[in-house]
């Protein structure tokens, strides 16, 4: 971090003995869906529509990008927001090849297992009327040279696809989702770069997609994109929704019970407006104890049962009582009844599955999760909080950082979204910086 000192114009600042916190202003967004340059689903070729069913029109990150995607075989660096419709630009470019490759493979590269299960039922949905089939590589499911070879559309971690040498050579689309994280995941990234292009030579498509990130043009020349044709970038204001964020610094040595209580407040600040959070922290372990410490508060303050929506709260109530029941992890048979999940990547795939599933459908209010459901996972949260910024004495990459504030207020489930950041004392201007970015 840059030890900044002052702050972005606009904020204001609230002092307290223990913490501070500085408010943003609404982040500015651009008009996303109006204007005459946008592309109407109705002007697209007939086999593309179903893909877009539900739709009127593109968004203007969509539309900009879709003579490229579509209609040529042009590389492909895409920068844009969180919620700013980067999936479907995606799905154009898959449609492309399978109008002229539908022998050949392709590689959908996401940056997490939650992200590639998303990825999975997306495209499975979305893909339905060209009958191809998507199959999940991951440590969770792994493929068979078998059903490898009757697999169209391959969805993977960058390290599971990295082992698979073998396959490059049939492959004619790789699409990398989170093209713009740390280094220890760039480096496998350039392997499967440099193979994939050393195999085919010019002849595979590379599509990139990331977050409006400082060096956009030495990725661009990483993955081989004309900038003239397939270079698209798009700052922060192309959000899909606006985002009110706060940044809280912590003063002190042992700032842990103080982050509980701040937490509990602004997490029952929200539910009491029948609003879903989801809490990121920085440890499996911090999962269920912050969950259990919010939970212990709000009992302690008679405010438990808040924590379940109060529309048919007795039917919900014996829903997660069932749930509960079936689950082997015991901090999850502990915090289901109460309304609350956890998320992280050692738990039975199982358990994370029926956690991200009871909180799409509204059955618990609060999830804390590691960083494993930063990124693409669309979810109902209108508040996410980030529960500190170290991991093993390290900062967080401010882009893991701004890919979590991204997941709250979807475009698909609220009109905006909140989000705030908890840190230390002396790295608060430096989070309030990032923020307004």
């Amino acid at each position: 971090m840059s030890r900044k000192k002052d702050f972005p114009r606009g904020c204001s600042r609230t002092s307290h003995e223990d913490y501070e916190v500085v408010h943003l202003p609404w982040s500015k967004t651009q008009p996303f869906t109006d204007g005459k340059d946008l592309v109407k689903i109705s002007a697209m070729p007939a086999w593309v529509q179903p893909a877009f069913n539900g739709l009127d029109q593109l968004n203007m990150v969509q539309s900009q990008a879709y003579q490229t995607a579509l209609y040529t075989f042009n590389n492909i660096l895409l920068c844009a927001p969180a919620a700013a419709g980067k999936t479907n630009v995606a799905i154009l470019t898959i449609l492309h090849h399978l109008s002229h490759h539908s022998h050949y493979k392709i590689v959908y590269l996401a940056p997490t297992k939650a992200m590639v299960s998303e990825v999975v039922r997306t495209l499975s949905t979305r893909l339905h009327h060209c009958r191809v089939n998507v199959k999940e590589h991951s440590s969770d499911k792994t493929l068979s040279p078998q059903q490898m070879e009757v697999t169209q559309i391959i969805i993977s971690t960058p390290e599971m696809w990295d082992s698979l040498s073998y396959y490059t050579h049939l492959v004619k689309l790789v699409i990398i989702d989170g093209v713009h994280l740390h280094i220890k995941r760039r480096l496998v990234l350039q392997r499967i770069v440099e193979r994939t292009v050393a195999e085919k030579i010019q002849d595979v498509r590379l599509v990139g997609l990331s977050l409006p990130i400082p060096n956009f043009k030495e990725m661009g020349s990483f993955l081989n994109v004309d900038f003239e044709m397939g270079l698209f970038y798009f700052d922060s204001s192309f959000r899909g929704g606006p985002l009110d964020q706060w940044c809280i610094g912590i003063k002190g040595e042992n700032p842990w019970p103080l982050m509980n209580h701040i937490c509990y407040e602004k997490v029952f600040m929200a539910v009491a407006r029948n609003h879903q959070v989801l809490i990121f922290v920085c440890s499996k372990m911090e999962t269920a104890q912050t969950a259990s410490a919010i939970r212990e508060i709000a009992i302690a303050r008679g405010t438990v049962g808040c924590f379940l929506k109060e529309e048919s709260s007795s039917r919900r109530l014996e829903i997660l009582n069932k749930e509960a029941g079936t689950v082997k992890s015991w901090f999850l048979k502990d915090l289901l009844p109460h309304g609350f999940g956890i998320y992280h990547g050692e738990m039975a795939r199982e358990e994370r599955e029926l956690v991200v599933e009871l909180f799409i459908n509204g059955k618990i209010q609060v999830l804390v999760s590691t960083t494993g459901l930063a990124w693409g996972v669309n979810l109902p949260a209108h508040l996410v909080v980030i529960k500190g910024t170290q991991i093993y004495g390290e900062e967080l990459d401010p882009v893991v950082v701004m890919e979590m504030l991204g997941r709250a207020g979807r475009p698909q489930f609220d009109s905006c979204g909140e989000g705030i950041v908890m840190t230390s004392y002396h790295n608060l201007a430096d989070y309030v910086w990032l923020m307004n970015e």
